[in-house]
């Protein structure tokens, strides 16, 4: 028996070019309308990009309060690196705006560069994210073409494993803490490798003891919902 208004713990894969936002809607949707509610307290552990897909938790009535301790899990990321060329948003959502030499690079340099980013780092958020500046968020302003800077943050990376490399394009595996931007540490290998670099696909492949293959898919939600036995509420 579920119950949502006291609280559940769901775990989607989010859907390629959605919003963390619109998982959230659209599983509030499906739940209101099931339950026959108007409103319910709905909340993601979380933020993944559009671009990005994988682990997301989502959190419902009085388990939204548990959100804090999710987001502070540690979190395992399947990452795709074009080396060679930047963008303004470190990732896809942007043109390329910068091209770097790529022949020095060998898997041998990319395994040694690697090396340098496990333990405690400080990394600077990309202007394109959702940390706060003067009370608004980065990525509006970055949109709006103003300019962003942000203060580095310190974080830990527990692991980084190559897991193909066919240059230009590099896998990795990264454990990461909280608050690790993946495309932020995209550009950092760039740099590192003497040249520039871009996410071109992520997937967050675990969060704390989640993982990807625990999770439903989100176009299957009201179908799975239906076949749910579900604590009525008395209003």
């Amino acid at each position: 028996m579920m119950n949502f208004k006291e609280g559940e713990v769901l775990c989607f894969d989010k859907p390629l070019t959605w919003t963390s936002f619109a998982v959230v809607n659209k599983i509030r949707y499906h739940l209101c309308r099931r339950m026959g509610v108007k409103k319910l307290k709905v909340g993601h552990a979380g933020t993944l990009d559009p671009l990005a897909t994988g682990v997301m938790i989502i959190c419902t009535g009085k388990a939204t309060k548990r959100i804090e301790e999710f987001q502070y899990h540690t979190k395992e990321y399947v990452a795709t690196l074009m080396l060679g060329a930047t963008t303004p948003s470190y990732d896809l959502e942007k043109e390329i705006d910068a091209t770097y030499p790529t022949e020095h690079i060998t898997r041998e340099l990319v395994e040694e560069t690697l090396k340098k980013f496990i333990g405690s780092i400080e990394q600077i958020p990309p202007a394109f994210s959702a940390c706060m500046v003067d009370g608004k968020r980065a990525y509006d302003l970055a949109r709006k073409g103003e300019e962003v800077n942000l203060k580095p943050k310190t974080l830990v990376i527990d692991e980084i494993e190559l897991l193909e490399c066919e240059l230009p394009v590099i896998k990795i595996r990264v454990v990461c803490s909280k608050g690790t931007y993946i495309r932020a540490l995209a550009r950092d290998i760039g740099e590192a490798l003497d040249s520039g670099a871009h996410l071109i696909g992520l997937v967050r492949t675990r969060v704390g003891e989640v993982k990807l293959e625990d999770c439903m898919q989100v176009e299957g939600f009201a179908e799975w919902l239906e076949k749910q036995e579900i604590e009525t509420i008395n209003e």
